[in-house]
């Protein structure tokens, strides 16, 4: 089983209830006021964390019109890099009423820094855990600097190839990060479940041996719940508190109801899991009445020989198992026995 990592105490691994992030990104639509609300939203539903994303328009690309600025197709189509980063940021200055705001109500917040100031600024607020975009999965400068920091890092791996994840790990190591995980990451907005092929996921635990999870860019919860059952201990999805709000992630975010339902049912897929135990569970003693075995159906005095005459398999399951009969025909009775009494050893002679 992959080692366990810890944020703000709370440990990470599968020996524990999967941990949930609800990702703000650029759901505050460009108001404080909304973005401070999402954060009592996403206390209120159970979520362990909040995610921010820590970068400007000029950290994250260039202020070009050039064809290979430009984007085509998709829910951002015909804007600019520089246009849709600019609307989307979560400005510097909220950071730390943003922290402060999650401090105050108890639940976790970090970022994904985008370069190297970010990660200052995120410093400076004692940011307890850092997570690397899918996109920057390459940037392995970005990742190393992360690292120098001593704090658990999260890596997404959209896009990312097998090499291309290894070299990101081993950025991580050499920069001096000691808690490591990974997520399987469709980079689509929204992805279709059948883009996710969440069978990578037992195949990644192995490879790499980390605390492995899921980012989950799907429109239900149907297939993080999946995943739990293939070993992910870390679940993130995007939050909104109105999916018709409009803004850029809006549309394939989780409103506060369904991330609710998301941090109950994904903590109960983890208990459903539990342990290999063929033994009768806990639930189940009050029902040994509906199975079958052996009883008496017809009085017997000592020394007599039990006959098929004797005994049947009926319900309910207080007497030998039906799988005694042939035992237990041919054997004499030790003492009275009545009608409608459980066969039991003690009453036979074998």
């Amino acid at each position: 089983m992959p080692e366990e990592i810890r944020i703000n105490n709370r440990p990470i691994g599968q020996a524990h209830p999967p941990y949930i992030i609800a990702e703000l990104s650029a759901n505050h639509n460009g108001s404080l006021e909304t973005a401070l609300r999402m954060i009592e939203a996403a206390k209120a539903t159970g979520a362990d964390a909040m995610k921010l994303q820590t970068y400007t328009a000029d950290t994250i690309t260039l202020n070009s019109s050039a064809p290979e600025f430009q984007i085509k197709g998709g829910l951002w189509d015909g804007r600019t890099l520089y246009e849709l980063y600019e609307e989307a940021h979560t400005p510097w200055d909220w950071h730390k009423p943003l922290f402060d705001h999650a401090r105050k109500l108890g639940i976790t917040m970090f970022s994904s820094p985008f370069d190297a100031t970010a990660v200052d600024l995120l410093e400076d607020l004692n940011a307890p855990a850092y997570k690397i975009a899918s996109f920057e999965a390459v940037d392995l400068p970005l990742i190393k600097y992360v690292a120098s920091t001593g704090k658990p890092m999260i890596i997404s791996t959209g896009m990312a190839d097998a090499e291309e994840i290894a070299e990101a790990i081993a950025a991580a190591r050499d920069g001096g990060c000691k808690e490591l995980a990974i997520l399987h990451c469709v980079s689509g907005y929204p992805a279709p479940p059948e883009d996710y092929n969440l069978r990578i996921i037992p195949d990644m635990i192995n490879r790499f041996g980390l605390v492995t999870g899921l980012s989950d860019h799907t429109l239900d919860n149907t297939t993080a719940i999946t995943s739990i059952a293939l070993g992910v201990s870390i679940i993130e999805k995007h939050f909104t508190l109105d999916r018709s709000g409009g803004g850029p992630d809006d549309s394939f975010s989780l409103e506060p109801t369904e991330m609710a339902a998301l941090c109950t049912d994904a903590k109960t897929a983890w208990q459903a899991m539990g342990r290999v135990d063929y033994g009768r569970k806990s639930s189940e003693e009050g029902n040994v009445q509906f199975r079958r075995s052996l009883y008496f159906v017809k009085d017997m005095q000592v020394g007599e020989i039990v006959t098929p005459a004797h005994v049947r398999s009926v319900r309910p399951g207080y007497g030998l198992a039906p799988k005694f009969l042939d035992k237990v025909l041919g054997a004499r009775v030790l003492e009275p026995v009545s009608a409608n009494s459980p066969v039991t050893w003690q009453k036979l002679s074998r």
